[in-house]
């Protein structure tokens, strides 16, 4: 299965692209591995902030103040280190050290933990437990391989369903969000209030509105740093999961273009396999029984079978030429159409079914799809004939062409009972390439194909193709 063969819209990724992609993922995997764990890296950090803040502490204030100082700063800070696991639980604890320290009077620096606490608040509230992947809001379930769509062989595994459970997850990913907001609100609010106690007793001069416009501001700031940071990851998220939307679509599409492929090598395959192999095995059964009564007819029956082996092989190279990419299309074997219905009912009357070809209209001007798809509908129809159809029975083939429809009849004055089951019989066919294959090649071209045995005996193969919007043939 190539690019080229998969059609337009279901090329998979060339080797390159896919080559720089494993590089691009295995360079993430290494930075990774060299970057600290989150939990280590918030223990260092927190640990780095309070041994700074202490040592603060132990140089501005009095010996006496300072084991309340050392305490209070020692609560205030190391809360932090859970600031993205508890945010909510951390701001609790550094507002209630904030207003143990209001009312002991003492002023420390470490009061900016309650800024990180609240940008944590903004920044994390709300996200799922981290021991388990953030995919809220995130449609990661595998697909539902035991519905409708995705019964066939061919199919299986295809993302086709659409889950209840995304609808919930999306649900409560939104939920979350309103959450986070409400208790950024909420946290504000307590730190403005906070700002407005800490101005009024601290302020001299009665002059705190100054003071707490600048702690409002920070405060805002804080929030509004924090609610960025996470509508940026969840902006992230959303992209990151169309990508691997489109990804998994992009797989979809070529693995439907290789289904397709193989089908139609099947058809392909199954067609000239078929009628080649049954007229070479009629011959030969003909010159066996010639070959001492009438040896040049027997030599006649030989030299025929060979030609058909070697039509079978070109049909072959044709079929599988239109998989190689490397070929220009000049430079590849024509495929059969209505011109080679000529041939194709001389070698039926060879090999011992006389066939009649009667053509009206401009098949010339046909698309090359169609004919082809004319030629195997008229091959295949004639080998059923041939297979159970006994001797003396006449085949006739009737094309007409028109502007929007080419009709395809191929009928058989045959007396006795329709072909045995998996050849069309009504009701008794089995999975096969024979009419089923026939009736996929006219459907495909927006056509329809009937088989059934004829009132006044015999069998009938009728088929309709359809040429609108199909671009005809240059003359």
């Amino acid at each position: 299965m190539t690019e080229a063969a998969a059609g337009p819209g279901t090329a998979r990724p060339g080797p390159r692209r896919e080559t720089a992609r494993r590089a691009g993922t295995a360079l993430r995997r290494r930075i990774e591995q060299l970057r600290l764990p989150s939990p280590a890296r918030e223990s260092l950090s927190t640990a780095l902030l309070l041994s700074l803040l202490l040592l603060h502490v132990a140089a501005t204030h009095a010996p006496r103040d300072l084991p309340v100082a050392a305490a209070l700063t020692t609560a205030l800070v190391l809360p932090l280190r859970w600031r993205r696991r508890a945010p909510r639980a951390v701001f609790a604890a550094v507002a209630a050290a904030a207003g143990v320290q209001w009312l002991a009077g003492i002023q420390l620096p470490a009061d900016a933990a309650l800024l990180v606490a609240l940008y944590a608040v903004a920044a994390h509230a709300g996200r799922p437990d981290r021991a388990r992947p953030d995919t809220a809001g995130l449609d990661t379930a595998r697909p539902d391989t035991t519905g409708p769509d995705t019964a066939g062989p061919d199919t299986a595994g295809l993302d086709t369903a659409v889950r209840p459970g995304a609808v919930v997850r999306r649900d409560t990913a939104a939920r979350r969000d309103t959450a986070a907001r409400r208790d950024t609100l909420l946290a504000c609010a307590v730190l403005t209030g906070g700002a407005l106690l800490a101005c009024l007793r601290w302020t001299t001069g009665g002059a705190f509105q100054a003071p707490f416009l600048a702690l409002t501001a920070t405060v805002v700031a804080a929030a509004t740093l924090g609610t960025n940071a996470r509508t940026g990851r969840a902006y992230l998220a959303v992209l990151a999961e169309r990508a691997a939307r489109l990804e998994r679509q992009q797989d979809q599409q070529a693995r439907l273009a290789v289904a397709e492929e193989r089908t139609r090598i099947a058809r392909e395959v199954h067609d000239i396999v078929t009628h080649n192999l049954s007229v070479m095995v009629a011959l030969a059964d003909a010159a066996v029984h010639a070959r001492h009564h009438s040896p040049d007819k027997a030599t006649a029956a030989m030299l025929r079978a060979a030609e058909t082996g070697r039509q079978a092989l070109t049909d072959m190279r044709r079929s599988l030429g239109l998989l190689r990419t490397d070929e220009p299309d000049a430079q590849r074997h024509p495929l059969p159409g209505v011109a080679e219905l000529a041939d194709l009912a001389d070698r039926m009357r060879a090999a011992g079914l006389p066939t009649r070809v009667d053509v009206r209209g401009e098949p010339a001007r046909l698309p090359a799809t169609v004919q082809l798809t004319v030629h195997r509908l008229v091959q295949e129809a004639l080998t059923n004939t041939f297979k159970h159809a006994p001797a003396g029975t006449r085949a006739e083939v009737r094309i007409r062409c028109t502007a929007t429809a080419v009709t395809v009849d191929v009928t058989d004055d045959n007396p006795g009972p329709p072909p045995s089951p998996g050849h069309g019989a009504p009701g008794h066919e089995t999975p096969g390439h024979g009419i089923a294959g026939m009736r996929e090649r006219a459907a495909a071209h927006g056509g329809t194909l009937r088989a059934g045995p004829l009132p006044g005996g015999g069998w009938a193969v009728r088929a309709r193709l359809r040429l609108d919007g199909v671009p005809a043939a240059s003359a």
